[in-house]
C-alpha cells in the first residue's frame, strides 16, 4: 500500500462500515476488486494477440514497421476493419511521441526491441497478451440536469484499455497507467508508458480521459465508435465516442451557415474533460484490477500485493499527477511522470530562481494563460533576423510585428526589433531563453493556435455552434475555403487524428476572414491576430488591445473560462507518495516556471519535510522528442524519453527494493553536435544521478525554488 493509503486507510475504513460498502474477505480496506465497476457500461472486449501476427504494443508491425515512413494502409479505404484501425492508431500515436531514427536512439537505446535490462532482444519486439477495452460512464453531478438521451451518454463516454502482458506474474504483480497524451484516443500512451510497462511484465491501464479523437462530422451526422469504425450518429446513440449537444434543428441551421464543420470532444463536449482527469486515470486503474482477477481469479489482487505506478508524459502525466492528489483509496505506490501538463495552483510564499538570475514571482500561471499570450506574439516573434535559421521556421509574420505596433502592443519603429519586443514579452512571461529557438517551429505546426482554440472551447463550456471568437474546425481546400473532409480520410481519423485540431485533415477556420471562412493561416495578411486577441480577453477579462475589463456577454464568457480553469489546478499535495518528475528545460509548449519548477515548489510548501517528490530537470532536451530525428532539431536535442524510462525503472526499483530515489538534479546531457552522429548514452546520456554533484543540486531555501543553470 502507498504511503498515501496508510495515511488514509483509518478514514476508509471508517467511511466503508459507515456507508455499508462490501469489504474485501481478508477485512482490509481495499474493497472488493473482482466486481465488475459501476461506471463500466456496456460490454468488455476481450481480445488476444499472439505476438506473432499481432501484438499489444506495436499492433503487428514490430520494430521496423514503425520507424517505416509508410503508413500502413487499408483492404478498402472507405471502409477500414477495426483491427486495420487499431494498427494505424498504434502507428501513429507511437510515432508522434518518439524519434524512430536509429541516430536519435531507436532500436539501440530504446524502442520495442530493447529489453527491460537495456539490451538488444535482436528481434522485433512484439508483444503477446491481451487486451481489453470498454466504456466508463463519465457521469458527474452536473449531468443530473441534463437529458439522459443517447448524445447524453456519448459525450460521457470515456475509453479504457488494459493490456495484460503475457510475461506478467500474478506473484510479482505491477499496474502502470497510460493515460493519452494531448487530448489522443486510447493508445496515446502506446510508446510510453505503455512500451515500458509491457516489457516489465505490468499490466498497463490506459484511458483517453474523455477526450480523445472524438470527432463529430456535422455535415453528414457521423461519429466514431470505440474501435474506431465510423458510423451515423442516431444509430450510434450511447455508443458513440462522442456526438454534439445540438438538435437536429440546430445542427441543420449550423450547416446551412457554416458547412463543412466538425465538432471536437475535447473541445466542445460542454463538460471540460480535464477537470476528470484524474478521475478517469483512477478508475482506469480500478477497472485494471477487476479484468486482471478475471484473468487471475486465485490471484486475488488488491492494492496492497500490487505495485501500481502512476505515469504517462504532458496531459498524461499531469492527469496521474491529479489522480495522486485524489487517490484517496490508496491505489497509487508511486508515479513516474515527464513533462507533466500541471497547472498548479498560485503560492506568493516561494519563488524560482535559476542560477543567480532574480527571483520568478509571477510563476503558476496556467496554460491557457500562457498560451494565449503566446499566440499573440510569437508569429511576431518568429520574425527576428536572429531566428532566421532556426529549425521549421517557415511561417514567421512580419505582418503581425506591425499590427501588433499598429495596435501599441509593441513599439519599436521596425521589424527586427519588433520582434525582439515580441520575443521579450514572452521570455518575461516566464518562458526561457532555452525555448527561443524551438518556439518558431511550433507556430510553424499550429501547437499554440490549436491549444488555444480548444482550450478556450473546453473550459468556457462553449458549444461548436458558439464559434467562439470566430473558430471552427473543419477541412479546407487549395485556396482555404472549407470543403467536405474525403470519405478515405474521415474512414482514418481514429488512427490519424489527435484531438486537437489541426489533424487529421481538420483545420482551424477563421470564419470571419474579409474573404469569408478560410484556412487560419492565410485568412489575413498578419494570421488572424484579431481572432487570438479575442482568446487572450477571455484568458485575461480585458480587451487585449485597450486593456479595459469586459462587460456583458464578453464578461460572462470570461468567467465561464476562469471556472473551468480554477476547476483543473492542482493542490500540490501527493500525500508523501514517492515521485519523479522529469522535465526537458527547452519545453516551449509547457514551460518549467509554469508547470513542473512550479508544481515542485507548491508541493514543497504544502507537504514540508513530508514531500517525497524528486524533480529532474534535462538541458538539451524538449517536449515533442519526434522532432529530434528531423534535420536543424537533430543537432540541437536528446531523447527525453530515454530518462523518463530511467525514471520508472528508478521508481520500480525504489517500490520493490525500497531503493534511495535520487534527489531533485539537472541532469548536462548532451546533443549530437553539428555532425548529429548517432546518440549514444556516453557521452550524450548522463544518468539521473543517486548523488550528483552540489553545483547540480535543485533545491528549496528560503521558500526559494533554486535551478543551477
Amino acid at each position: 500500500m502507498s504511503l498515501r493509503g496508510r495515511r488514509f486507510a483509518a478514514v476508509a475504513v471508517s467511511l466503508a462500515f459507515l456507508a455499508s460498502m462490501p469489504a474485501a474477505a481478508d477485512d482490509d480496506d481495499d474493497g472488493d476488486t473482482s466486481k465488475r465497476p459501476g461506471f463500466v457500461t456496456g460490454e468488455i472486449s476481450r481480445i488476444v494477440y499472439d505476438g506473432i501476427t499481432d501484438d499489444l504494443l506495436t499492433g503487428g508491425l514490430g520494430k521496423d514497421g514503425l520507424a517505416s515512413p509508410d503508413d500502413p494502409t487499408f483492404a478498402e479505404p472507405l471502409d477500414p476493419t477495426a483491427a486495420e484501425l487499431r494498427t494505424l492508431a498504434i502507428y501513429n500515436n507511437y510515432r508522434a511521441l518518439i524519434d524512430t531514427t536509429s541516430g536519435g536512439g531507436y532500436g539501440r537505446i530504446y524502442g520495442p526491441n530493447i529489453r527491460a535490462d537495456g539490451t538488444d532482444s535482436g528481434g522485433q519486439g512484439l508483444v503477446p497478451g491481451v487486451e481489453f477495452i470498454a466504456f466508463a460512464n463519465g457521469r458527474d453531478e452536473e449531468d443530473d440536469d441534463e437529458d439522459d438521451d443517447d448524445g447524453g451518454e456519448a459525450r460521457r463516454n470515456v475509453t479504457m484499455m488494459v493490456q495484460v502482458p503475457d510475461s506478467f506474474d500474478p506473484a510479482q504483480a505491477c499496474i502502470v497507467t497510460g493515460p493519452s497524451s494531448g487530448s489522443r484516443g486510447v493508445y496515446g500512451a502506446i510508446g510510453t508508458s505503455g512500451e515500458w510497462g509491457l516489457k516489465n511484465g505490468c499490466a498497463v491501464a490506459y484511458t483517453d480521459k474523455g477526450t480523445g479523437t472524438g470527432a463529430h462530422n456535422l455535415e453528414d451526422n457521423t461519429v466514431g465508435l470505440i474501435d474506431g469504425k465510423r458510423a451515423d450518429a442516431q444509430d450510434a446513440g450511447k455508443d458513440s465516442t462522442f456526438t454534439a449537444r445540438v438538435s437536429e434543428r440546430q445542427r441543420k441551421r449550423f450547416n446551412a451557415e457554416t458547412p463543412y464543420r466538425f465538432a471536437y470532444k475535447h473541445a466542445h463536449s460542454q463538460r471540460n474533460p480535464e477537470k476528470d482527469w484524474g478521475r478517469e486515470v483512477l478508475r482506469s486503474i480500478e477497472f485494471a484490477f477487476y479484468v486482471l482477477n478475471q484473468e487471475f481469479p486465485g490471484a486475488k489482487l488488491k492494492p496492497k500485493n500490487t505495485i501500481v505506478i502512476a505515469s504517462s508524459v504532458s496531459n498524461g502525466g499531469g492527469s496521474s499527477v491529479l489522480a495522486a492528489e485524489q487517490d484517496h483509496r490508496g491505489l497509487i505506490d508511486g508515479i513516474a511522470v515527464s513533462e507533466p501538463n500541471v497547472n498548479p495552483r498560485f503560492s506568493p510564499r516561494f519563488t524560482i530562481v535559476q542560477g543567480s538570475g532574480e527571483p520568478f514571482v509571477e510563476h503558476s500561471r496556467s496554460l491557457f494563460d500562457y498560451n494565449s499570450l503566446l499566440a499573440v506574439y510569437l508569429g511576431c516573434a518568429a520574425a527576428d533576423p536572429d531566428l532566421a535559421a532556426a529549425p521549421f521556421n517557415f511561417s514567421p509574420s512580419p505582418e503581425r510585428c506591425e499590427t501588433l505596433n499598429d495596435l501599441e502592443l509593441l513599439s519599436a519603429p521596425d521589424l527586427a526589433g519588433q520582434a525582439k519586443e515580441a520575443q521579450a514579452i514572452i521570455n518575461d512571461y516566464g518562458f526561457l531563453p532555452e525555448q527561443n529557438i524551438l518556439a518558431p517551429s511550433h507556430w510553424f505546426i499550429n501547437v499554440p493556435q490549436g491549444i488555444d482554440v480548444t482550450y478556450a472551447n473546453a473550459y468556457g463550456r462553449f458549444g461548436v455552434t458558439e464559434n467562439v471568437c470566430g473558430y471552427s474546425f473543419g477541412a479546407t481546400g487549395g485556396d482555404g475555403s472549407p470543403v467536405p473532409l474525403p470519405g478515405e480520410t474521415e474512414a482514418e481519423l481514429f488512427g490519424t487524428a489527435n484531438g486537437i485540431p489541426p489533424t487529421g485533415g481538420i483545420n482551424l477556420i477563421n470564419n470571419l476572414g474579409p474573404a469569408g471562412p478560410q484556412l487560419e493561416r492565410i485568412s489575413t495578411p498578419d494570421q488572424n491576430l484579431e481572432g487570438h486577441l479575442c482568446l487572450r480577453a477571455l484568458a485575461t477579462g480585458r480587451d487585449a488591445v485597450s486593456g479595459k475589463k469586459l462587460r456583458g456577454a464578453e464578461r460572462k464568457r470570461h468567467r465561464r473560462v476562469l471556472r473551468g480553469i480554477a476547476e483543473v489546478r492542482a493542490g500540490g499535495d501527493l500525500g508523501g507518495t514517492p515521485t519523479i518528475f522529469v522535465t526537458g528545460r527547452s519545453d516551449a509548449i509547457l514551460p518549467p516556471n509554469h508547470t513542473s519548477r512550479a508544481y515542485f515548489g507548491l508541493n514543497q510548501i504544502v507537504e514540508g519535510e513530508d514531500s517525497n517528490l524528486s524533480y529532474v530537470e534535462v538541458l538539451n532536451a524538449q517536449h515533442l522528442d519526434v522532432l529530434n530525428g528531423l534535420p536543424g532539431f537533430n543537432t540541437l536535442y536528446v531523447p527525453l524519453h530515454h530518462y523518463f524510462l530511467q525514471a520508472l525503472d528508478i521508481m520500480l526499483d525504489h517500490l520493490r527494493n525500497g531503493t534511495a530515489l535520487p534527489p531533485s538534479q539537472v541532469v548536462r546531457a548532451h546533443p549530437r553536435g553539428p555532425d548529429a552522429l548517432p546518440i549514444e548514452i556516453d557521452p550524450n546520456l548522463p544518468p539521473i544521478e543517486s548523488a550528483p554533484p552540489d553545483g547540480d543540486l535543485i533545491t528549496f531555501e528560503s521558500n526559494q525554488v533554486r535551478i543551477p543553470d
